[in-house]
């Protein structure tokens, strides 16, 4: 695969122009971005897939949803339904994607959960609903730019950032490096926990934020224990098991799990995988599987796995937590 994607390099430059251009366009006002008069955060990166944007997202709906009638907005990646969708009872990951099913699963009694791949008219539907949302949070927006957001919020990894990186498809960029200086809130995230102050001084050195730009670091913190419809079951009572994995990036999850001595086999799917009847079939063969929370919504509706499958539940860590969540509600407050 880098072989091929080096072979792509001479596509760059096109890429490149191409979407900055367009980004170009927007600066100037010639493209035109809606601008609303209640708050609308978006949570996004450059890079394509695998940043954290759905914890980010959760830690946000943790945070502001007691304060807000508050709802989120995806595009809905991998779904099988086209245009808006309001997360009911009746929802499953084919028809809201694996993500936003997440959002409801966790959050169904508190918030509102839609998808439409066109997200000024998303936002018109939320708005006309009865009791409508006062807040919105845009899932994976950030090159959305037909909606101008109160507070955006640009998520890049610590072991690839955006400053290091270049466009697809010979890089992971969706866009040219310079598109960050549209974030108000830039956050580092699968940080090690042992990140020194040294280090991070380095990492924004990297990153040359804007005098406006804040820099924050976050790590995965992962749960003691997996839960499933069986029940929930201690890690360290954990036997042997198999780990499947359908993310951008399954490496800080294994490392973790190598880490916490427990012995496992792992299948690897690429990210927002449709798991095939025999890839289920030959999951099903397994005694004990573990997975993401992110995979379990579409596993768990295969009556051979319902039993045996669990999740290894996640949260984000974020230094400097009290600034950040004071950043987050000065910001968005018209």
């Amino acid at each position: 695969m880098k072989f091929i994607r080096l072979l792509l390099l001479p596509i760059v430059p096109i890429y490149f122009i191409v979407t900055w251009c367009r980004n170009k366009l927007y600066d100037l006002g010639i493209k035109k971005s809606k601008n609303y008069n209640f708050p609308i955060i978006c949570v996004g990166n450059l890079s394509a897939g695998g940043t954290g944007k759905t914890p980010m997202v959760e830690y946000l709906i943790k945070l502001l949803n007691e304060n807000y009638n508050l709802a989120t907005l995806s595009r809905g990646y991998g779904r099988k339904t086209k245009g808006f969708v309001l997360a009911s009872e009746n929802s499953t990951a084919n028809t809201l994607g694996d993500e936003p099913f997440q959002f409801y699963n966790k959050f169904k009694n508190s918030i509102r959960v839609s998808v439409d791949e066109n997200r000024q008219r998303g936002i018109l539907n939320l708005r006309a609903l009865n009791n409508k949302p006062e807040l919105i949070i845009l899932d994976d927006a950030y090159q959305h730019r037909k909606v101008e957001a109160k507070l955006n919020i640009l998520l890049t990894t610590y072991s690839n950032l955006y400053a290091k990186d270049i466009v697809l498809p010979t890089g992971n960029l969706r866009e040219p490096r310079e598109g960050a200086k549209r974030a108000q809130i830039i956050v580092v995230t699968k940080c090690p926990d042992n990140l020194s102050e040294e280090k991070k001084v380095s990492i924004i050195a990297e990153l040359r934020p804007k005098d406006y730009q804040h820099v924050f670091f976050s790590s995965i913190s992962y749960a003691k224990e997996v839960i499933g419809n069986s029940g929930v079951v201690a890690l360290n009572n954990l036997k042997e098991f198999t780990l499947v994995t359908g993310i951008a990036n399954a490496k800080p999850l294994v490392v973790f799990l190598k880490n916490s001595g427990l012995n496992f086999n792992h299948l690897e799917f690429s990210d927002h995988h449709n798991f095939s009847k025999k890839e289920i079939e030959t999951i099903a063969k397994n005694d004990l599987i573990i997975t993401t929370e992110k995979d379990y919504v579409r596993l768990i509706a295969e009556s051979t796995l319902s039993n045996k499958l669990f999740y290894l539940p996640i949260e984000i860590t974020i230094d400097r937590q009290i600034d950040f969540n004071n950043l987050v509600k000065t910001a968005i407050k018209c």
